[in-house]
C-alpha cells in the first residue's frame, strides 16, 4: 500500500499506486529516527505532491485547505440543477484515449492533478443533499461519480460510494473497467446501484489504439462486463462513436451488450458522440458530424438508443445559489495552479474560480472580471 524509494536527494513514497509524496532527503534523514515514516509524510511541510500515474504535481484538497468544492469541473462536486449531482473526487486517468475530451492520461496540456479527501467530498455533498430536499421533500438524488479521469484510480473509491448511498437514493459511475476486478465487485455490490462502462471496440487491437495503451486487456474488460452483469450492480455499456474509426464496432458492442444482460434496471447503452474538444484530441482522420446527424443514425440501429433524462429518473429541481454574475468584477485570492498552463484557481464566497490569462502565481491577488457562471461553475479573465 505504501511504497519507498531512497534518492540521493529525495525520498519518495507512493501510496496505494496514485499518490506519490517527495520529501528531500536531508529532511527526511533528519527526522526519521524519531518519527515513522506516515508521520513524516504527514507532517512534514517539505514535500511536494505529485501523481504517480500521470507524473504531474496535485493538490490534496481537504476541508482544512480552505478551498471551496463548488465551482470548477476537474474536481468536487456539480450541480445542474437536477437530482443529479456529479461526484468527481480526483483527475488522472491510467489510460491515454486517442480520442479523450480532456486529453487525460499523459498529456501534452493538462499540468495539475486534483484529488478530494473522501471525508470533505462526502460532508459537502450531504449539504448539497440537504439543500435540495428543502425544496422538494421526497426528491431522490443521484450521486454520479464522474471526472477528469478514471474514478477508479481514487484510493478511497469503495468507501466514497458506500458514504454516498447512506445519502443517496442512487450511486452510479463512469468507468474504463480496467482497475476492477471481481473483488472490487463483491465490495461494491449492495451500494453501487450502476456502472456505466466505457469500452469502444470488441476488436482487440482496435481497443488498444483507442485507449492509447499497447497493454490495454479488452479480455479482461469483457470478463469485467459479464461479471458486473450478473452481479446486483446494473451494467450501462458506454461508448464513444468515433465516425471513421469504430462504426462497425457500435453494432457488436450492441450485440455484447444484449448477450451479457446488460441494463436490467435502466437502459443498457449509452452511445456517446465524439465531440471535437479544443484542448482534447483530436483522431486523424475522425469525422466531426452534426447531432442531428447523429441521432438520425442512432435511431436507424434502435429507436430506444435515444436517451432522455426520464430514462434515468432525472428531473429538474432548484440549484444551489450563484455567488457570481456574469461581468461581475472583483479581487480575488489565487490558491492553486489550474489544468492548464497560464491557468490559476482562486477562492471567493465559498467557490472556486477558475483564472485564465494570468500570470500571477499562488498566494498573490488578481483583479478579474466573471466570464462564465452556468451551474455554478466559474471561469474569469484577469483584468
Amino acid at each position: 500500500m505504501l511504497r519507498k524509494d531512497v534518492r540521493e536527494k529525495e525520498v519518495i513514497f507512493v501510496f496505494r499506486d496514485v499518490i506519490e509524496i517527495r520529501i528531500p532527503r536531508n529532511i527526511y534523514e533528519r527526522y526519521r529516527e524519531r518519527f515513522s515514516d506516515r508521520d513524516i509524510i504527514t507532517y512534514t511541510k517539505y514535500k511536494e505532491i505529485y501523481n504517480h500515474l500521470t507524473g504531474r504535481r496535485m493538490y490534496y484538497i481537504t476541508r482544512e485547505s480552505g478551498i471551496p468544492l463548488i465551482g470548477h469541473t476537474a474536481f468536487g462536486l456539480i450541480d445542474r440543477g437536477t437530482n443529479l449531482i456529479q461526484v468527481r473526487p480526483c483527475t488522472g486517468c491510467n489510460l491515454n484515449c486517442i480520442f479523450c475530451s480532456v486529453d487525460e492520461g499523459r498529456s501534452r496540456t493538462r499540468v495539475t492533478d486534483y484529488m478530494v479527501d473522501v471525508d470533505y467530498l462526502v460532508e459537502e455533498f450531504e449539504k448539497i443533499v440537504e439543500f435540495k430536499r428543502r425544496f422538494h421533500r421526497d426528491l431522490e438524488i443521484e450521486a454520479h461519480i464522474d471526472g477528469q479521469g478514471e474514478p477508479f484510480v481514487y484510493p478511497y473509491i469503495v468507501d466514497l460510494v458506500k458514504r454516498l448511498k447512506d445519502l443517496a437514493d442512487v450511486v452510479s459511475v463512469q468507468t474504463n473497467g480496467t482497475l476492477i476486478d471481481e473483488k472490487k465487485i463483491e465490495e461494491l455490490e449492495g451500494y453501487l446501484d450502476r456502472i456505466n462502462l466505457s469500452i469502444n471496440s470488441l476488436d482487440s487491437e482496435k481497443a488498444k489504439l483507442l485507449s492509447g495503451r499497447k497493454d490495454y486487456d479488452l479480455e479482461h474488460i469483457k470478463s469485467i462486463a459479464k461479471e458486473i452483469a450478473d452481479s446486483e450492480i446494473d451494467l450501462l455499456i458506454a461508448p464513444v462513436w468515433i465516425p471513421g474509426y469504430n462504426d462497425k464496432d457500435i453494432l457488436e458492442l450492441i450485440d455484447f451488450g444484449k448477450k451479457i444482460g446488460a441494463g436490467k434496471r435502466w437502459k443498457p447503452f449509452g452511445i456517446q458522440k465524439y465531440i471535437k474538444y479544443r484542448f482534447g484530441r483530436h483522431p486523424k482522420g475522425a469525422k466531426v458530424i452534426t447531432f442531428k446527424d447523429f441521432y438520425a443514425r442512432l435511431r436507424k440501429i434502435d429507436d430506444s438508443l435515444i436517451l432522455h433524462p426520464r430514462d434515468f429518473g432525472i428531473r429538474k429541481c432548484r440549484s444551489l445559489p450563484k455567488r457570481f454574475k456574469v461581468g461581475e468584477r472583483l479581487r480575488i485570492r489565487l490558491c492553486m495552479h489550474g489544468r492548464l498552463r497560464g491557468e490559476m484557481i482562486g477562492v471567493a464566497r465559498d467557490r472556486v474560480i477558475q483564472v485564465t490569462n494570468t500570470g500571477k502565481g499562488v498566494d498573490e491577488f488578481v483583479d478579474i472580471r466573471i466570464l462564465r457562471n452556468h451551474h455554478n461553475i466559474y471561469v474569469a479573465k484577469a483584468v
